[in-house]
């Protein structure tokens, strides 16, 4: 392999953060030893803390409603100078969820001991999943574009009766409100360190396109006080792919979560791992819950009833739970469309490589420009510039994709395993890949060298679906022939983010399914 592609392809690898992190069940413990079985009943219980898990959780608590929520992972608090997120670029325990063990395209790295941290990778055939851990889920890591999708590609792939007026109007606003959303300032973009930011918007012009400034949920004047020296970099040097130490992103759980918890009828249950969910024989619900050390040893077993349990674990961890309780009979006569209509929402990672322009380094982040492509709803798609990790100079920066894709993947159970396992068809997203790669190659140029690290590394950060709406649930999440179960997060999105990271579109869904449990089911079912 030349030299330069090599670099690039482990430039990608560092950028990604590790994205073929191996997956592993929880630790256990050593010896054998006695764990305390507790049970407990509650109002109504939230499996996750992430974009479903915080709007139901402040909704609901405002709404009278006594809530607790579940949570796997543990806290992350920020501010000027902590050291709370680990580095991209010195890999430590905090980077991976127990049992992971960072490689780079297959190689194995050294092994960390094990943590509750931010990252885990799903195994699935075909295709992986990359999901966090921690109050706020995937908030803490996410580049944090909030992007609201244009109203002929929603109506062309999501259910229409979701009434776009009316999330436009209504969800989509208060969303935007609640994250405090914000594009860059120029005076932070004219800065040295978003030389790469600048390039870009003039290659996408160059190639016809488009630029626009992406909505970020970032208070930009963290990064103007690095700018002068009141802050050690954070955002200026791209060192935010796993968390803003500095903080000034409003993240979930400095907004909805805090929120919520700040009604008083909120509890979050850090380190409390679902293992199981069923329907007692009185039909209320029943969850089965490991609280856990942080290397993940079991310190007590819980059983927790509640009359509503509200799914927000994530696609991944929502679709297995519920799938694994309809294949042992635990939950009977869950809708058949369980565990399928999974998409990967298109997700494209390149590394740019350019040989014309130094982009430079350290590189200003997390993300400033985009440019959409959304006149056909078939094949919307999104390309931003995201920066590199503080990586030595290699003429390098990334550059992301994602879209609309017709392909999609379905969960099987796996009895040895004990685990729904993703089955993704090969080649199922390639109508919008080579979409994607003609508008990436174009704003490129001729002078660069674009490494797919997708298509080394078949992976979404973006999963969506596996119990979506019109098959598995209604509009408001509430699971079909099951009263009182919900599902509030990106298993409910039927694949797709209508070209769109989902974070967004996941958050204002979740709001107006709220609206809809609070004024139909609050009091008859909570």
């Amino acid at each position: 392999m030349p030299e330069m592609s090599r670099r690039a392809l482990l430039a990608g690898a560092a950028a990604t953060v590790g994205l073929a992190a191996a997956g592993t069940p929880a630790a256990r413990a050593a010896a054998p030893r006695r764990v305390p079985v507790t049970r407990e009943e509650h109002r109504t219980v939230i499996i996750g803390s992430g974009f479903g898990g915080g709007v139901a959780a402040l909704r609901l608590a405002q709404a009278g409603v006594e809530c607790l929520v579940l949570e796997r992972g543990v806290w992350w608090p920020t501010g000027p100078g902590a050291e709370t997120f680990p580095h991209a670029t010195s890999p430590d325990k905090r980077m991976f969820w127990l049992g992971s063990t960072p490689t780079v395209f297959g190689i194995p790295a050294d092994p960390f001991p094990h943590y509750t941290g931010l990252l885990e990778q799903v195994p699935g055939n075909g295709m992986d999943m990359i999901v966090a851990a921690g109050v706020g889920g995937g908030s803490l890591v996410y580049q944090g574009m909030t992007l609201q999708p244009a109203e002929n590609v929603f109506n062309a792939n999501l259910p229409e009766q979701l009434d776009y007026a009316r999330m436009d109007r209504i969800h989509y606003r208060r969303v935007a409100r609640m994250l405090r959303i914000e594009t860059a300032p120029d005076e932070l973009i004219a800065s040295r360190t978003y030389n790469p930011s600048r390039i870009f918007a003039r290659d996408v012009e160059r190639a016809g396109y488009p630029v626009s400034k992406i909505p970020m949920p970032i208070d930009w004047t963290f990064a103007l006080r690095e700018l002068k020296g009141e802050m050690k970099p954070s955002y200026t040097n791209g060192d935010c792919a796993l968390g803003v130490n500095n903080g000034g992103k409003h993240s979930v759980d400095v907004t909805y979560i805090a929120a919520a918890r700040a009604t008083g009828r909120v509890t979050v249950a850090t380190q409390h791992n679902v293992t199981d969910v069923a329907m007692a024989k009185n039909g209320r619900w029943q969850v089965s819950v490991d609280r856990i050390a942080t290397d993940g040893t079991v310190l007590e077993k819980k059983i927790i009833t509640t009359a509503a349990l509200v799914m927000a674990a994530g696609t991944a961890g929502t679709t297995k739970l519920l799938m694994r309780a309809s294949a042992k009979d635990q939950i009977p006569d869950m809708p058949d469309g369980l565990g399928t209509g999974w998409g990967s929402n298109g997700d494209r990672i390149y590394l740019w490589t350019d040989f014309e322009d130094d982009f430079g380094a350290p590189q200003g982040g997390p993300v400033v420009y985009g440019t959409f492509d959304w006149d056909d709803p078939g094949t919307a798609n999104t390309v931003i510039q995201a920066s590199l990790p503080p990586l030595p100079n290699i003429r390098s920066t990334m550059i992301v994709g994602y879209g609309v894709s017709k392909g999609r993947g379905r969960f099987a159970y796996d009895s040895a395993k004990d685990d729904a396992v993703l089955q993704w068809p090969k080649g199922a997203d390639d109508t919008l890949y080579r979409r994607i790669n003609e508008r990436v190659t174009a704003i490129a140029g001729p002078r660069s060298v674009l490494t797919d690290t997708t298509g080394a590394y078949p992976s979404t950060w973006h999963p969506l679906g596996g119990a979506s709406m019109g098959t598995v649930c209604d509009l408001a999440g509430r699971v079909k022939g099951h009263r009182g179960l919900y599902v509030l997060d990106g298993a409910l999105l039927p694949g797709t983010a209508a070209a769109c990271n989902p974070s967004m579109t996941i958050a204002a869904v979740a709001e107006r399914a709220t609206d809809d449990l609070i004024a139909e089911d609050v009091g008859a079912v909570f």
